[in-house]
């Protein structure tokens, strides 16, 4: 037997354990009141694992000839020039932020003590970079009604520090774009998008984490598309592709891909800062980096799902609106907005219960886990206010640029749930019957 026969036998194997075995677990029939309702599920098929074990039969391993594709293809689904995968969405924000410190950038590098404006209501990932490096995060209130950055108090926070602008599209709802990216230009700042929880939404016609100088995806189970773990930054500028290339790969001053070398002709006959002339390139550093690569065995699986990508995007906004007119009468409650140029592709479903209601955001979450239905709360709510900034000094180690009361009004007010693909309508009858009974109750 050739070893392609036998390559094709096992996947087809493969393809038909996936028929017998996942298949049937990804296809149970919900049960109202017994069947429990998780926010999100990762969403695979035979194909997903097909090129999974295509990979490890090659037992390649380290980033390889899937990850390439996967970048192309990404790239291409973006309208991006340059694509690198790595091991995770924190990761992603990570690279993307330390990129914007490399010496290569000149007097727009961003030095320790520099500003950079961002919101506290989200993911810590979007903001730890900044205080890692040593970086001062100035932090902006949120609109109630988006749950996105107040673009009206960007002025208020710039100070002639401020380097940089770091934010997130809340639950796949885009920041307005076209006042952000203003205000960068205006002052000659950069723009990182995280884009984490958005690969799919649109702001202006235009995909999110394209608008500005670098943007970031998270590829874990519950986001748009996974790769177990995994994630990517994106961007159309040579040099900081060629800088977030070097911190990923160690911050080798090498481009080979791995396993490869002498891309460059010139391996052993270049001058290196004081190294001795000619030393092995492979072996010089310009950027004190890290290993943030993704495995050929995730990147396989990325493949899979990015194919599948517009119908997930198709399904999530088909599940927000159902969710959005099933609740659009409820009292006490506060629905998503977006802006009107805005076409989200939503990762949640976000609610906020209003100040005068008769119970709390805590009343409502707890009735709805007791009957088997997954609720989150917006992430930190306001990192301001925990643990981690015990040891932070205010005006020292970040600086609150406004008051933040719609940030605190999120963090004790708001929670979502899930709309994810495999949310089916009765699920998603179920939910919102269970809410609104429990209003009524009250």
């Amino acid at each position: 037997m050739s070893e392609e026969t036998l390559r094709a036998e096992i996947i087809a194997k493969v393809r038909e354990y996936y028929r017998l075995v996942h298949q049937p677990e990804q296809e149970e029939p919900f049960v109202p009141g017994s069947s429990y309702i998780n926010y999100a599920g990762r969403m695979y098929d035979d194909e997903d694992m097909a090129l999974l074990t295509d990979a490890a039969l090659e037992f390649w391993l380290t980033h390889g000839r899937y990850a390439r594709q996967f970048e192309r293809d990404l790239g291409e689904w973006l309208g991006t020039r340059f694509v690198l995968s790595v091991n995770s969405g924190s990761s992603a924000n990570l690279l993307a932020f330390m990129a914007l410190t490399s010496p290569l950038l000149k007097e727009r590098r961003i030095e320790r003590g520099d500003e950079v404006i961002t919101v506290a209501a989200g993911f810590p990932t979007t903001v730890a970079p900044i205080i890692q490096y040593g970086a001062v995060p100035v932090f902006v209130d949120i609109e109630a009604t988006t749950a996105n950055i107040d673009p009206t108090l960007l002025e208020a926070a710039w100070s002639p520090r401020t380097k940089a602008v770091m934010l997130a599209h809340t639950l796949g709802n885009p920041f307005d774009l076209e006042a952000v990216t203003d205000f960068c230009q205006r002052h000659g700042l950069w723009l990182v998008e995280d884009n984490c929880d958005a690969l799919g939404s649109r702001f202006a016609g235009r995909p999110t984490g394209t608008w500005g100088d670098l943007g970031t995806s998270s590829f874990y189970p519950p986001h748009h598309i996974t790769m177990g773990e995994g994630g990517a930054v994106y961007t159309d500028d040579p040099l900081l592709h060629k800088i977030a290339l070097s911190l990923r790969d160690w911050g080798r001053d090498c481009w080979c891909q791995s396993g490869a070398d002498n891309t460059c002709g010139c391996r052993f006959s270049g001058q290196f800062g004081t190294l001795p002339f000619g030393y092995d390139h492979k072996y010089v550093y310009s950027h004190f980096g890290y290993n943030l690569k993704p495995t050929d065995l995730q990147a396989a699986i990325g493949c899979a799902q990015l194919a599948k990508l517009p119908h997930f995007g198709e399904c999530r906004r088909r599940n927000f609106q159902r969710l959005y007119e099933r609740l659009a009468e409820t009292s006490f409650l506060r629905l998503p907005a977006w802006h009107r140029q805005s076409d989200p592709s939503w990762f949640g479903f976000l609610i906020q219960v209003h100040e005068s209601a008769p119970f709390s955001r805590n009343d409502l979450t707890e009735h709805l886990e007791a009957h088997g239905i997954q609720t989150r709360n917006l992430f930190a709510g306001n990192l301001t206010r925990h643990p981690c900034f015990d040891s932070l000094v205010a005006g020292r180690d970040y600086r609150l640029a406004t008051p933040l009361p719609q940030t605190d009004a999120i963090m004790q007010q708001a929670f979502w749930i899930g709309l994810y693909p495999g949310m089916s309508e009765a699920k998603i009858d179920y939910m919102t019957d269970v809410i609104s009974d429990f209003i009524a109750s009250r």
